[in-house]
């Protein structure tokens, strides 16, 4: 559909927040804004527990407000640290998996990438609320809970957001208890790992606590290897009565190797005769990164119904990502070509933040208001260097697809049996960035009965970015201003069952997640702008089970050049729609469930309208469910499974991922109430299955039945 600069893209979103229901039953009310530990939430050791039906975590919730999940117009799941042990997860992708309306995406074998309702992002990572856009593999080690957020959020996050986001949340310093933990594991594939968790509290105001990682990685491909350590020691303050102060450091040490896939055939389906290929370099196909994260964040209670929260960011990163990966495959010949490059990135990013938070009554109208502040300041350096082979004078040679293929170290034999090298020295761009940031945001629950809801709130960001095209000495620049509300009813009925209908707007400039350039026409066109419009219902059925879904549409509107008129623009609207299903909680005494379904459609929209063309990584269908079962009081099992339809590659739905399912299961053994011993299985059936994909002749091959064993310990 074509529309206009003139017109305003409208829609509505809300959404469904499933959460495991094993929770008790005093939670905070309007009014109660801090419990003596902290905003939002309470401690016991260094265990994060859910009160009530309030999202409570260590520090940090990426809503903002004490509000009752039944009153929270946003889909939102969240994965504790109990989750992430009793499922052996040690990467972001696994917790995707069992995730209803989120699927993976390569990431060109080098970051984490999530495809958020049918939008992929590789930006829209945050840590403790605070922006984490660098493109890099995050680690778990030092989490109290990871939250994933659907739908655009714009208001609590700012630019991009237009699918979701993931937040992780950090282990804070506990006061008042000293205590330390650990784990030692190792895998089939040779992976192994070590990571420790100690607390000790100085006093009864001052706690320090470390959290540290080391891990040796290893898998079921050919060449892959390397380590990544992480190293976080943090403090806790108690200033005041009224008072609390977090300081953290986070050091982040990672070098792995790069693997991009494999090839599609003519049918545009994975060739699984050459499943055990590497399309690479041996020894150049690598990406490396070494982070510097310093946090602060100060609350403090202004009375019992007004807070505040002050939190300081910065981020050092310097990384490194060098690949060769196939770009062509001929079936008939068996020949591949191969194109290659290395990237580097040095960036800083300064983000401060207020918010705060107050609870007030005007007549018999209860309000909780959130009202707050961020700059971000950001400066870039990127490049990429092309390959350059002395057979073909370009970036691209063509070789026999034989494992292994006859590249290793810049040298190799092309498929003419000529000898070539290559190297990285043809400069494709270099870019420097300069961007900041400002913005100011209000948001209102209003309670207007007991049965009745709204929820109503705005922001205004203020985008400026330079880029120096270094090479062609062209400096660029645009700044946008954009206002993102959000508004959403809820009804409830009856206290245990709501129903709800939602708007949200988010926005991305044209610079894009990376901020790569605004060259050509970007710095001339207007960000992209996304929409949802989502209702639903949340029903706690049982005390401590929860059913939720949700149907939703995200629209986005994309300014384009006209095709008829160079020097015009119009705007091309797109959209997705989807139903979502999940229900966690404690079936009975002993058992645990968590099971979700989304159901996702949507098409592709140029300028001359509908194409009939599928987007890419939008599987129709997928399904996800785990339960954990408590055989006795010092043995469990665990069982999993999670499907994922058919979804396309590439734009053009030429080539696609076939659909697959996968089993997984655990068991663990308490010796005694400090160590327990398990086993993690993935792949329990040995399925061959590609998960995911970055380009057409990039395909991930998914890993045969494989085992985690590990050791965890508490004193």
């Amino acid at each position: 559909m074509i529309h206009t600069l003139s017109r305003a893209g409208l829609l509505l979103s809300c959404a469904v927040i499933a959460f495991p229901a094993a929770a008790e039953t005093n939670a905070p009310q309007r009014g109660q804004i801090l419990s003596d530990s902290g905003p939002f939430m309470e401690t016991q050791g260094e265990d994060i527990l859910v009160t009530g039906e309030v999202l409570q975590s260590s520090q940090i919730n990426s809503v903002k407000t004490p509000t009752p999940i039944i009153d929270i117009p946003q889909s939102l799941t969240i994965t504790t640290d109990e989750d992430i042990l009793e499922r052996g997860y040690t990467s972001i992708g696994q917790i995707v998996d069992y995730t209803p309306g989120v699927n993976t995406s390569q990431g060109e074998g080098h970051r984490d990438a999530i495809v958020f309702r049918g939008v992929r992002s590789t930006a829209d990572f945050f840590i403790d609320g605070a922006r984490d856009d660098v493109q890099y593999y995050r680690g778990l080690y030092n989490l109290a809970q990871v939250e994933i957020l659907r739908g655009p959020n714009a208001l609590l996050f700012g630019r991009g957001g237009t699918g979701g986001i993931l937040n992780r949340v950090t282990k804070k310093g506990t006061l008042d208890e000293t205590f330390g933990g650990g784990q030692i594991a190792v895998d089939t594939f040779g992976e192994a790992s070590i990571q420790g968790d100690f607390n000790f509290s100085a006093s009864d105001t001052v706690a320090l606590r470390l959290n540290a990682s080391y891990e040796s990685l290893n898998n079921h491909r050919d060449f892959y290897d390397g380590d990544r350590i992480g190293f976080n020691p943090t403090a806790r303050f108690a200033l005041g009565e009224n008072t609390i102060l977090d300081l953290s450091y986070e050091y982040a040490d990672h070098e792995r190797f790069v693997d991009r896939g494999i090839v599609t055939g003519t049918n545009g389906r994975p060739v699984e005769t050459l499943d055990e290929v590497i399309f690479g370099d041996e020894q150049e196909n690598f990406t490396s990164l070494e982070a510097h994260l310093l946090r602060a964040n100060l609350q403090h209670n202004f009375s019992e119904h007004f807070k505040g929260v002050f939190s300081a960011f910065y981020g050092d990163y310097d990384k490194t990502y060098s690949n060769f990966f196939a770009t062509a495959y001929d079936p008939a010949t068996n020949i591949v070509e191969l194109d290659g490059y290395i990237d580097t990135t040095q960036r800083e990013n300064l983000i401060l933040s207020a918010n705060f938070v107050g609870d007030f009554e005007t007549g018999n109208v209860n309000h909780t208001v959130l009202f707050g502040g961020e700059y971000i300041s950001t400066n870039s350096d990127q490049d990429r260097f092309n390959s350059l082979f002395d057979t073909s004078q370009n970036d691209r040679e063509t070789f026999l697809a034989t494992r292994p293929i006859a590249l290793n170290g810049n040298v190799g034999v092309n498929a003419a049996g000529l000898a070539t090298t290559t190297s990285f020295s043809d400069l494709n761009d270099f870019t420097q960035v300069e961007i900041d940031v400002f913005s100011i945001y209000i948001q209102d629950e209003i309670a207007l009965t007991d049965w009745l809801n709204v929820v109503i709130g705005g922001r205004f960001d203020s985008f400026d970015i330079e880029v120096l095209n270094v090479p062609a000495a062209d400096l660029r620049s645009r700044k946008d201003e954009e206002f993102s509300p959000r508004g959403g009813l809820i009804f409830k009925p009856i206290e245990n069952i709501s129903f709800y209908i939602s708007y949200s707007e988010s926005f991305l400039p044209r610079s894009g997640e990376q901020f790569a350039n605004i060259n050509g026409d970007n710095d001339a066109l207007e960000p992209d702008e996304f929409t949802n419009l989502e209702a639903g219902v949340k029903w706690d059925f049982a005390e401590t089970l929860s059913l939720t879904a949700a149907i939703f549409e995200i629209e986005q509107s994309s300014p384009q050049v006209d095709d008829n008129d160079a020097g015009a623009f119009v705007i091309v609207d797109s959209d997705i729609q989807g139903f979502e299903l999940q229900l966690q909680g404690e079936v009975m005494p002993g058992w645990t469930l968590s099971a979700g379904y989304s159901y996702l459609d949507g098409e592709q929209v140029d300028q001359s309208g509908d194409t009939g063309l599928r987007p890419r990584e939008l599987p129709e269908n997928m399904f996800s469910i785990w339960n954990q079962i408590e055989v006795t009081d010092r043995f469990g099992v665990g069982v999993g499974l999670t499907y994922q339809d058919e979804s396309f590659i590439n734009n053009g739905n030429t080539a696609a991922l076939p659909s697959y399912t996968r089993i997984d299961a655990s068991a663990y053994y308490e010796l005694t109430e400090n160590f327990r011993l398990q086993v993690n299985v993935e792949n329990l059936t040995d399925t061959n299955y590609f998960p995911n994909s970055h380009s057409t002749h990039q395909v991930t091959v998914g890993a045969p039945i494989n085992a985690r064993f590990s050791v965890t310990g508490r004193f």
